[in-house]
Parts: structure tokens; sequence; C-alpha cells
């Protein structure tokens, strides 16, 4: 693939973020009006989690996922962070590895930045480290109840 635009990047992950949550039953929803700061909202059954795509950069070992929004502004570009009471969780998305990860912003609030661990450090370093598998969007979607929805609409129940 060419050089991808940050622009690109974000429908990428956003498109891949949708059809991984589809693919799991989930229901997606989009907002219709721009300048929100969910890009997304999931139904999870007893309530809408707001969901904020980002894109997924891995470096080595490492990916890593920024937690700020960017926009331009005379005095350069302007880095806002977001708090619970705009979003529920980040949904971020890797295209080097295809892979999805679901990041409550709960167990996030002050990050800039989110670091998930592929493999053990080298320096053996375990304690404070985000594994990414612990993060894995279709698991955590699970743990919300989101994922057992799906044999229930196989089997024809609503």
């Amino acid at each position: 693939m060419s050089v991808v635009t940050t622009d690109q990047k974000g429908t990428i992950a956003e498109a891949s973020i949708i059809a991984a949550a589809v693919k799991l039953g989930v229901g997606v929803l989009k907002p219709v009006n721009d300048g929100l700061r969910y890009d997304l909202a999931f139904d999870l059954g007893r309530r809408l989690w707001r969901i904020q795509c980002k894109w997924a950069a891995r470096y080595g070992d490492v990916v890593r996922v920024r937690c700020y929004s960017c926009r331009r502004t005379a005095d350069g570009l302007a880095r806002k962070a977001y708090s619970g009471d705009e979003i529920d969780s980040f949904a971020a998305y890797c295209l080097e590895l295809d892979r999805c990860w679901l990041l409550p912003i709960e167990e996030f609030p002050r990050n800039r930045q989110i670091q998930l661990r592929l493999s053990p450090a080298r320096n053996r370093q375990a304690l404070g480290i985000n594994w990414a598998d612990d993060y894995d969007f279709a698991a955590r979607l699970g743990r919300l109840g989101a994922v057992a929805q799906l044999g229930e609409r196989v089997a024809g129940s609503h």
C-alpha cells in the first residue's frame, strides 16, 4: 500500500472496526452529524457504548494508540484528550496485524497514548504492561455480553 494519509487511516480503522463488530453480531450505529467526540455507538443490549475509533501503529513488539484528537488552529496543532463524559471506549485497528482492540476509557482515563505489548519485554518487565491479548476486541465485547447476542440472533430469537 502506498503512503496513507491521516484521513485514510481514520476511514480504514473505522471501517475495519465496524466490520469486526458486525461479524460478532453487535449492532453498530453511526451518528448522522459530524463534530461529536465519538465515531460510532455499539448496541450492547441494555446500553449503547460510545466508541472513538483509532488507528494503531505497530512499533516492533508494541502497538501504540494515540488517545487524543488533533485540529489545526491559527497557533498550530491543538491536541485534545478524551474523557469518560464523551466516550465509553476506544476501538483501535492495526492494519499491519489486521487486528482490533477495545480499550475502555475507564481503564485509561488520562492517557495520551496507550501501548499494547504483543510479546514479553526483553528486560522481562511484567508490571504495568498492557497486554494486547487482554484487550482483544472479540473477547472484550464478549465480557460486555455483546457476543452472546450473535448466537441468539442466529437461532432466530430477538
